[in-house]
């Protein structure tokens, strides 16, 4: 594990905020605890000095430098602080010189050092100016108080050691973990670059950001292997569907070829012509249908009204569909209602009408009718189409989705096999779900996507 791997990278940054805020934290105890102990000394210093300014109020100078040399002699406090000292600098009581109390800070607290031996103590003082002019200087060594804090100090720097160690087995156990977690995904990827197509990464059930990415992984794969399916499917069904019209189209050359006359050849130029419109016509929703997977959402897509593309669709199919007695009825929202607003493409949107339109009046007996429905509820906006044709059993349904899948039934029927298919991609690159039912009698194709906000207010 080196700084230049992320893993490394976040070992030392988990060591490195670990220690941190152990710093941060040590820091701030030994503040706290050094002002609560000065403070407690202050206090001590606050209550000794008024004891003596109460007895140099009630007997004077005389009786103070008195008090003050028995409490020195005596030591019963060895750590007390006391010096007496009058107006012109002399000190009358204390160990202390006047030139130390001179060098103190002109306030009421002070402090300063005092060596003893080898030991450097800190002590704090209170100044007090009496009445006949003198300065009484009332303080406390902090010994304990620095033995304390020292070793607390060192104390810390154990525990810093510690910390360091513990942080750093920390980071390194973290950087263990992140790397195992995505040595899954890695190895996965590998031997799915390597062909192994069918492979994905195992789910620990945590939701964590790994197991989310893991997830999302799967998905990515699933949806590489669906496009390839697609891809080898639509292969089997050109080489299976399409081998038969080229046959034909060969053979009708070869015939036009070895005729010595010109009888029949414009009907045969006329039906070789039509077969490679028909192959052309394939080839090219072939080609709108691998675009139209290959395309993102339409997140970015515009706002479009659903029912005005539906009223165009129908009023282009109006004509054929009354030249067999059929008639397209709508029920599309009004003008008073929601709008059937969806994001998207509206070429692509338009396609998917037509090709259902078409199927619709293709499968319908004649002298009947078919039905447009549109109607937004509850964020989604619902395309339905029914016609009163033959329908679809139930265990076909799934089939007419599939790229060139006819059912036997249409076999004979003009078309390419791919307009559901067409109409599948774009309703799923639009959010949208299809499901086939039945219109009793009839088939009724169900759309539902994901409504817009138009923005009106």
């Amino acid at each position: 594990m080196t700084l230049r791997s992320t893993s490394g990278r976040l070992a030392l940054a988990v060591t490195a905020s670990f220690l941190l805020a152990f710093v941060l934290l040590g820091a701030g105890v030994h503040y706290a605890v050094s002002a609560l102990l000065v403070e407690d000394a202050r206090e001590v210093v606050r209550a000794d000095a008024a004891g003596l300014v109460e007895l140099y109020r009630e007997h004077g100078r005389q009786a103070l430098r008195t008090e003050l040399r028995e409490r020195l002699d005596a030591q019963d406090d060895p750590d007390a602080v006391y010096a007496l000292i009058a107006a012109d600098g002399r000190v009358l009581a204390g160990r202390y010189e006047g030139h130390a109390i001179a060098r103190a800070p002109s306030t009421r607290w002070t402090e300063f050092v005092e060596r003893d031996g080898d030991e450097r103590l800190r002590v704090v003082a209170q100044l007090q100016r009496l009445s006949g002019g003198d300065t009484l200087l009332t303080g406390v060594r902090l010994r304990s108080q620095g033995r304390f804090l020292a070793l607390m100090l060192r104390t810390a720097l154990a525990a810093l050691l510690v910390a360091a160690t513990l942080g750093a087995l920390i980071g390194w156990l973290t950087s263990r973990w992140v790397s195992r977690r995505l040595r899954s995904l890695d190895d996965t990827a590998e031997r799915v670059g390597g062909g192994e197509l069918a492979l994905r990464v195992a789910l620990d059930g945590s939701d964590d950001a790994f197991d989310r990415l893991a997830r999302r992984f799967n998905g990515m794969l699933d949806r590489i292997g669906e496009l390839l399916g697609g891809v080898r499917h639509a292969t089997d069904h050109i080489a299976h569907d399409l081998r038969t019209p080229l046959t034909r189209l060969r053979n009708r050359l070869e015939e036009l070829r070895d005729r010595p006359d010109d009888a029949g050849r414009e009907a045969e130029l006329d039906a070789a012509i039509a077969e490679t419109d028909q192959l052309l016509h394939s080839f090219g929703a072939l080609l709108r249908l691998a675009r139209i997977e290959a395309q993102p959402p339409v997140h970015d897509e515009p706002v479009l009204d659903l029912a005005e593309l539906a009223r165009d669709a129908v009023e282009l199919y109006t004509p054929s569909a009354g030249e067999r007695g059929i008639v397209l009825r709508t029920q599309l929202p009004r003008a008073e209602e929601a709008p059937a607003t969806v994001r998207g493409d509206a070429d692509q949107l338009f396609q998917m009408l037509v090709n259902l339109l078409d199927n619709a009046v293709k499968y319908a007996p004649a002298d009947s009718e078919v039905e447009v429905r549109l109607r937004r509820e509850r964020g989604t906006v619902t395309l339905a189409i029914g016609d009163r044709g033959p329908g679809i059993p139930p265990a076909d349904r799934e089939r007419v989705f599939d790229r060139f899948q006819r059912l036997e039934a249409h076999r004979g029927s003009p078309g390419t096999g791919l307009g559901m298919s067409l109409v599948r991609a774009i309703a799923h690159r639009h959010g949208g779900h299809v499901s086939l039912g039945d219109n009793a009698p009839g088939l009724e194709v169900r759309i539902a996507l994901a409504a817009a906000e138009t923005g009106r207010g």
